[in-house]
Order: structure tokens, then sequence, then C-alpha cells
């Protein structure tokens, strides 16, 4: 099933991220698709703060650093983002498959250069910038 929101606003994206956070349950891996400024990480802010795992402000992209751990009471938040990976090999250094575990959720940026997650994805979040604060999200998968 496929659903489709819009916002209007950087805290409406959060709080959209907040309430897919009441229906995700892990393990799970979610592929966030968007092209650069799509919101994907802003989305992710909502969904931390959904599972108390932290608050939007202390939610940053993973450009550089490429995982991002937040740790909840329900679930254990990996925000990866794959834009600077470009080779299996540098995929493997990751050990993306070490987090995934019982109480994972890895939430996933440019997960789909690599056809793998494509396969494995649970559920499909399409973020689209539609003018400077308005976003189409769909939710593939929930």
């Amino acid at each position: 099933m496929t659903r489709q929101t819009i916002t209007h606003s950087a805290e409406e994206t959060i709080a959209l991220g907040r309430t897919l956070a009441a229906e995700l349950a892990p393990p799970l891996l979610v592929l966030l698709r968007g092209d650069l400024g799509a919101g994907k990480t802003t989305l992710v802010k909502g969904i931390a703060e959904g599972f108390g795992a932290a608050s939007a402000d202390d939610v940053t992209s993973p450009t550089f650093t490429l995982v991002h751990e937040y740790r909840g009471a329900r679930a254990v938040l990996y925000h990866i983002d794959l834009y600077r990976v470009d080779t299996e090999r540098e995929l493997e250094t990751l050990g993306l498959d070490d987090l995934m575990a019982a109480e994972s959720i890895l939430l996933m940026e440019w997960g789909e250069k690599f056809p793998r997650f494509a396969r494995e994805q649970n559920v499909e979040i399409v973020l689209e910038r539609m003018d400077e604060n308005e976003r189409r999200i769909q939710v593939t998968g929930l």
C-alpha cells in the first residue's frame, strides 16, 4: 500500500516522522529516497523523536560519518547515508549486515544505489521537493 502526504514546512515533515515512528517496528530496513535537500534527514528527525531516541536538534545528516546511531526504548535507529559510497567494497567496510538485529531499524539514504537494498527493503519513503517548503512524501510498505 502506498500513501501520500504533502508537508508545508520542516516542522510538518518532522511531525510526519513522529507519526510514522508509531507504525515502525524493528527489525526493519527503510529506504529514504529523494534528491539532495528533499527532506530525508528532516523526516528522520521526527522518526528519532517518535522513538524517544533523540531530539530533532540532535539528529544530523550522516553524509560524512555515513552512520549515526540513536538508541530508543523500543528500537535502535541507524541513520545511514550512502551518497558517498560508490562500490560494493566500500559498502562492505561499513558492516551494515552487523547492524541488522531484532531491535534495529535502518533508515537508509541513497540505498537505491545498491540493488540489494531495493530487494531487502521493508518500507520505502520517497520525498519530493515541490518548492522551498513543500514536500510530497510517499510511504510504501506500511
